[in-house]
């Protein structure tokens, strides 16, 4: 099969099961890919924790952070579903640098992740990445002003209103009512940008190579393997990534290396256009268009 007939029925597919997705799958060896609208700017979600981990690795490895120095984190009490980690917690806790840089990468944990930002700003991470010359990403707020969304204003009984929402709200520009999915409030990122991030992390760039290696470290032992994983994870085959989850945005991205040397980049960034908080099939359909893009560049 060509190459735009394939992509015509991955979009077809992603239409059927209720997605819009753009997604971008390279060859870190070759730099050949294929993508479906790849250059469109989506909000990041949680995805925005590599790029905090790269910078609060980054500074750490310059010196202006100490990774031992035990921070006093407050709880984030938050008791919706979702939010993970100190987020849940109910009491104050002292914790480390590095080790919130663990809860916040590998265990998605938001109030870690704020404890970092407080550390280094979303303007300080931004620049931080431009200084290594990765501009696809922008990271303009926290991750507190995720936990205020619609949805958490509704009962879970209702949870659909604010999924319909998410869905209908938006503007042909990217623009929306909600400020957490409007693409010029929130932090963003195409799937370029994305795939271009793993590329400076899995290959050699201006990343430093202590800090590329300490956040492939974190991304291997990522906890959330319920929507790309389990097409790409096997005895041959690991699989590094980072989930992003907010009201209709599914989001995942990763490298999976093959015992044969080959590796791929890939970003999948979807909106669903179904109503409700629990879709596996969808984190399903994801993976499927993912690794059929994935098995027809190894196939080369």
């Amino acid at each position: 099969m060509s190459d735009g007939a394939l992509l015509r029925e991955m979009r077809r597919l992603l239409r059927d099961g209720g997605l819009r997705g753009c997604l971008l799958v390279r060859d870190l060896h070759t730099g050949e890919e294929l993508g479906i609208d790849p250059d469109t700017q989506l909000p990041a979600a949680s995805l925005v924790k590599v790029p905090l981990a790269v910078a609060t690795a980054e500074r750490i490895r310059r010196g202006e952070l100490d990774g031992a120095a035990a921070l006093e984190v407050p709880p984030g009490r938050i008791t919706t579903p979702g939010p993970t980690g100190l987020s849940r917690f109910r009491h104050p806790a002292r914790i480390a640098v590095d080790d919130l840089l663990y809860l916040s990468t590998c265990v998605s944990d938001g109030t870690a992740a704020d404890a970092l930002f407080g550390l280094t700003p979303p303007a300080g991470v931004t620049r931080i990445l431009q200084e290594f010359g990765l501009r696809g990403v922008t990271v303009r707020h926290t991750m507190a002003e995720l936990t205020d969304t619609p949805v958490e204003r509704f009962d879970a009984a209702q949870a659909h209103l604010a999924h319909a929402l998410a869905i209908d709200a938006g503007t042909s520009g990217r623009g929306h009512r909600v400020p957490q999915l409007d693409t010029t409030r929130a932090n963003t990122g195409s799937a370029r940008a994305w795939v271009d991030l793993l590329q400076a992390l899995w290959t050699p760039s201006a990343v430093p190579p202590e800090v590329a290696g300490r956040v492939r470290g974190l991304m291997a032992h990522h906890v959330l393997r319920h929507r790309l994983a389990p097409d790409f994870s096997s005895d041959s085959a690991t699989w590094s990534a980072k989930t992003g989850t907010l009201l209709n945005l599914r989001h995942e991205i990763g490298v999976v290396e093959h015992s044969d040397g080959q590796a791929f980049a890939i970003a999948v960034l979807t909106e669903s256009l179904v109503p409700a908080s629990a879709q596996p099939g969808a984190d399903a359909l994801m993976a499927q268009v993912a690794r059929t893009l994935r098995d027809h560049l190894r196939q080369r």
